[in-house]
């Protein structure tokens, strides 16, 4: 999806009110400008992240953490819409849905990588 993070570098932490530009590819030759916004943070425990502009008309994303079994457990809950009515549920069924589980799927391998973690 050539994902980019256009935001330049905002401190240490995360922080409620934390705006995040972004620039991605979801098919070829299209280009989408994203924009989201921390809404609500408690360091260690969770944080969300709402759409404020981009491809969807509703995106909030709750990311969850907890110590467990030696190491940290990261569940994410998905909640979005697709625009443009029929068309947009269509275009969920047929393509937008099984992106988004490539995309966490890549998400789960990367931390996997990076931290060690079992997925």
């Amino acid at each position: 999806m050539d994902f980019r993070i256009l935001s330049k570098y905002q401190g240490d932490r995360i922080y409620a009110g934390q705006v995040i530009e972004y620039k991605l590819r979801p098919l070829p030759g299209i280009r989408v400008d994203w924009m989201t916004e921390i809404t609500h943070v408690q360091e260690g425990v969770y944080f969300v992240d709402e759409q404020r502009y981009g491809p969807y008309s509703l995106w909030h994303h709750q990311h969850h953490f907890k110590e467990k079994d030696g190491g940290i457990e990261m569940t994410d809950i998905v909640h979005y819409k697709v625009p443009f009515g029929p068309i947009g549920d269509w275009a969920n069924i047929l393509f937008v849905r099984r992106q988004l589980e490539r995309i966490f799927q890549y998400r789960r391998q990367q931390v996997g990588e990076i931290f060690g973690g079992r997925i």
